[in-house]
Protein backbone atom coordinates (compact mmCIF):
# COMPACT_ATOMS: atom_id res chain seq x y z
CA UNK A 1 0.00 0.00 0.00
CA UNK A 2 1.32 3.38 -1.22
CA UNK A 3 1.48 6.35 1.26
CA UNK A 4 -0.47 9.18 -0.35
CA UNK A 5 2.44 12.24 -1.28
CA UNK A 6 0.78 15.62 -1.77
CA UNK A 7 2.60 15.77 -5.31
CA UNK A 8 -0.19 13.38 -6.47
CA UNK A 9 -2.81 14.27 -4.17
CA UNK A 10 -6.40 16.45 -4.57
CA UNK A 11 -9.05 17.44 -2.01
CA UNK A 12 -12.74 16.69 -3.01
CA UNK A 13 -15.17 18.59 -0.63
CA UNK A 14 -18.76 16.52 -1.79
CA UNK A 15 -21.52 18.43 -0.87
CA UNK A 16 -20.86 20.20 2.55
CA UNK A 17 -24.25 22.12 2.24
CA UNK A 18 -26.80 23.78 3.78
CA UNK A 19 -29.63 21.43 3.99
CA UNK A 20 -27.95 18.58 4.07
CA UNK A 21 -25.83 19.29 7.03
CA UNK A 22 -28.60 21.05 8.82
CA UNK A 23 -30.29 17.71 9.32
CA UNK A 24 -27.31 15.90 11.36
CA UNK A 25 -26.79 16.01 14.97
CA UNK A 26 -25.48 19.61 15.81
CA UNK A 27 -22.45 17.20 17.64
CA UNK A 28 -22.01 14.96 14.13
CA UNK A 29 -22.37 18.41 11.95
CA UNK A 30 -20.04 20.38 14.28
CA UNK A 31 -17.17 17.84 13.39
CA UNK A 32 -17.55 17.12 10.07
CA UNK A 33 -17.45 20.58 9.21
CA UNK A 34 -14.80 21.24 11.57
CA UNK A 35 -12.49 18.25 9.82
CA UNK A 36 -13.62 19.05 6.53
CA UNK A 37 -12.19 22.60 7.23
CA UNK A 38 -9.13 21.72 8.52
CA UNK A 39 -8.42 19.36 5.21
CA UNK A 40 -9.56 22.73 2.95
CA UNK A 41 -7.16 25.09 4.77
CA UNK A 42 -4.09 22.02 5.01
CA UNK A 43 -4.97 21.44 1.38
CA UNK A 44 -4.01 25.55 0.60
CA UNK A 45 -0.84 25.46 2.93
CA UNK A 46 0.33 22.43 1.24
CA UNK A 47 -0.38 23.15 -1.98
CA UNK A 48 -2.63 20.67 -3.04
CA UNK A 49 -5.55 20.99 -5.51
CA UNK A 50 -9.27 21.13 -4.05
CA UNK A 51 -12.32 19.98 -5.93
CA UNK A 52 -15.92 20.72 -4.34
CA UNK A 53 -19.36 19.39 -5.66
CA UNK A 54 -22.85 20.56 -4.89
CA UNK A 55 -25.66 18.57 -4.97
CA UNK A 56 -28.85 20.48 -6.76
CA UNK A 57 -27.46 23.40 -4.61
CA UNK A 58 -31.33 24.65 -5.59
CA UNK A 59 -32.67 22.78 -3.06
CA UNK A 60 -29.99 21.49 -0.78
CA UNK A 61 -28.68 25.51 -0.72
CA UNK A 62 -24.82 26.48 -0.94
CA UNK A 63 -21.52 25.13 0.73
CA UNK A 64 -21.79 25.80 4.55
CA UNK A 65 -20.21 29.10 4.87
CA UNK A 66 -17.09 27.52 7.49
CA UNK A 67 -15.86 25.05 4.11
CA UNK A 68 -16.48 28.40 1.90
CA UNK A 69 -14.22 30.29 3.98
CA UNK A 70 -11.51 27.97 4.41
CA UNK A 71 -11.38 27.23 0.36
CA UNK A 72 -10.54 30.75 0.09
CA UNK A 73 -11.27 32.78 -2.77
CA UNK A 74 -10.93 30.84 -5.27
CA UNK A 75 -14.06 28.24 -4.10
CA UNK A 76 -15.82 27.26 -7.50
CA UNK A 77 -18.34 24.19 -6.74
CA UNK A 78 -19.07 21.92 -9.34
CA UNK A 79 -23.13 21.40 -9.63
CA UNK A 80 -23.89 18.01 -10.09
CA UNK A 81 -27.14 16.38 -10.05
CA UNK A 82 -25.59 12.74 -10.06
CA UNK A 83 -24.84 11.36 -6.65
CA UNK A 84 -21.65 10.15 -7.68
CA UNK A 85 -18.87 12.91 -8.56
CA UNK A 86 -17.62 10.69 -10.94
CA UNK A 87 -20.39 10.62 -12.85
CA UNK A 88 -20.63 14.31 -13.30
CA UNK A 89 -18.65 15.33 -16.53
CA UNK A 90 -17.30 18.58 -15.29
CA UNK A 91 -16.36 17.49 -12.34
CA UNK A 92 -14.27 14.22 -14.08
CA UNK A 93 -12.82 17.14 -16.62
CA UNK A 94 -11.54 19.21 -13.66
CA UNK A 95 -10.27 16.05 -11.65
CA UNK A 96 -8.38 14.69 -15.28
CA UNK A 97 -6.95 18.23 -15.36
CA UNK A 98 -5.09 18.02 -12.46
CA UNK A 99 -3.21 14.82 -13.19
CA UNK A 100 -3.49 13.77 -9.91
CA UNK A 101 -4.69 9.90 -9.28
CA UNK A 102 -4.89 10.28 -5.14
CA UNK A 103 -8.11 11.32 -4.05
CA UNK A 104 -8.68 12.74 -0.35
CA UNK A 105 -11.92 12.76 0.07
CA UNK A 106 -14.63 14.28 2.49
CA UNK A 107 -17.98 15.34 2.59
CA UNK A 108 -21.87 14.08 2.80
CA UNK A 109 -23.41 11.86 3.06
CA UNK A 110 -21.07 9.09 3.38
CA UNK A 111 -23.76 6.44 2.42
CA UNK A 112 -24.71 8.27 -0.79
CA UNK A 113 -22.79 10.56 -2.56
CA UNK A 114 -19.30 9.97 -0.70
CA UNK A 115 -19.78 6.03 -1.33
CA UNK A 116 -21.08 6.15 -5.38
CA UNK A 117 -17.42 8.62 -5.91
CA UNK A 118 -15.69 6.15 -4.01
CA UNK A 119 -16.87 3.14 -5.50
CA UNK A 120 -16.61 5.19 -9.24
CA UNK A 121 -12.99 6.64 -8.46
CA UNK A 122 -11.64 3.68 -7.56
CA UNK A 123 -12.91 1.50 -10.49
CA UNK A 124 -11.06 4.07 -12.85
CA UNK A 125 -7.60 3.51 -10.87
CA UNK A 126 -7.88 6.39 -8.55
CA UNK A 127 -6.53 6.08 -4.87
CA UNK A 128 -9.49 7.28 -2.62
CA UNK A 129 -8.47 7.79 0.69
CA UNK A 130 -11.61 8.77 2.88
CA UNK A 131 -11.50 11.28 5.66
CA UNK A 132 -13.66 9.42 8.19
CA UNK A 133 -13.87 12.19 10.95
CA UNK A 134 -14.47 14.93 7.84
CA UNK A 135 -17.43 12.29 5.92
CA UNK A 136 -20.51 12.43 7.49
CA UNK A 137 -24.36 10.94 7.32
CA UNK A 138 -27.46 11.62 9.73
CA UNK A 139 -27.73 8.41 11.46
CA UNK A 140 -24.62 5.92 12.69
CA UNK A 141 -25.64 3.10 11.03
CA UNK A 142 -25.31 4.89 7.31
CA UNK A 143 -21.91 6.43 8.16
CA UNK A 144 -20.58 3.10 9.78
CA UNK A 145 -21.63 1.02 7.06
CA UNK A 146 -20.64 3.44 4.01
CA UNK A 147 -17.09 3.62 5.45
CA UNK A 148 -17.12 0.22 5.61
CA UNK A 149 -18.37 -0.56 1.73
CA UNK A 150 -15.71 2.31 0.61
CA UNK A 151 -13.08 0.44 2.38
CA UNK A 152 -14.09 -2.99 0.79
CA UNK A 153 -13.91 -1.82 -2.68
CA UNK A 154 -10.43 -0.42 -2.20
CA UNK A 155 -10.43 2.88 -0.07
CA UNK A 156 -8.07 3.93 2.23
CA UNK A 157 -10.09 5.10 5.71
CA UNK A 158 -8.37 7.06 7.94
CA UNK A 159 -8.46 10.25 9.76
CA UNK A 160 -7.99 13.93 8.96
CA UNK A 161 -4.82 14.16 11.31
CA UNK A 162 -3.44 10.74 10.07
CA UNK A 163 -3.28 11.98 6.78
CA UNK A 164 -2.22 15.16 6.99
CA UNK A 165 1.09 13.93 9.10
CA UNK A 166 1.62 11.90 6.05
CA UNK A 167 1.12 14.87 3.50
CA UNK A 168 3.73 16.67 5.60
CA UNK A 169 6.08 13.79 5.62
CA UNK A 170 8.67 15.89 7.95
CA UNK A 171 8.62 18.14 11.21
CA UNK A 172 10.18 21.72 11.46
CA UNK A 173 8.95 22.88 8.52
CA UNK A 174 6.74 26.26 7.89
CA UNK A 175 3.99 24.30 6.36
CA UNK A 176 4.24 21.73 9.66
CA UNK A 177 3.92 24.26 11.65
CA UNK A 178 0.54 25.77 10.20
CA UNK A 179 -0.85 22.65 9.80
CA UNK A 180 0.05 21.64 13.40
CA UNK A 181 -2.13 24.40 14.16
CA UNK A 182 -4.87 23.54 12.67
CA UNK A 183 -5.38 20.14 14.02
CA UNK A 184 -5.14 21.04 17.80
Amino acid sequence: MDVIRRENTVLTVVDMQERLLNAFADKRRASVIRHAGIAAQAAGVLGIPTLATEQYPQGLGPTVAEIRERMGAGFAPIEKLAFSCGRSPEFRSALQATGRRDVLICGVEAHVCVLQTVMDLVREGYRAYVLADAVGSRRDLDWQRGLALMERAGAIVGTTELFLFQLLERAGTDEFRQVSKLVK
